[in-house]
């Protein structure tokens, strides 16, 4: 069975493009699971809704899955809007980064 641990270090090399920390890190995975017949399901957001990157960084998720974990069959992403990402969601080492932006 595939762990939400596993998972989250999987989507952890993928970086946003815009800012160099990867989707971890900025807290923009909020949960990860996958089933039985391991099929992975990321739940996340973006920084804005307006993120020019939406449809690839979706698909780097996706692919990342895939590549990182080899018993995963399938990953699909769900992007929620709610709760709102904030600064305060990312570590303190992003925070402290890009707090200032």
């Amino acid at each position: 069975m595939i762990t939400k641990e596993e998972i989250f270090k999987a989507v952890a090399t993928v970086n946003d493009p815009e800012v160099g920390f990867n989707l971890v890190e900025m807290g923009l995975i909020y949960d990860a699971t996958a089933n039985d017949k391991d099929e992975v399901r990321v739940i996340m957001t973006l920084s804005t809704k307006a993120c020019p990157l939406h449809q690839m960084i979706i698909e780097w998720v996706e692919q990342a899955v895939m590549r990182e974990i080899p018993t995963a069959q399938s990953a699909e992403v769900e992007v929620v809007w709610e709760p709102a990402w904030n600064i305060s969601m990312a570590t303190d080492e992003v925070n402290s980064k890009l707090g200032g932006l």
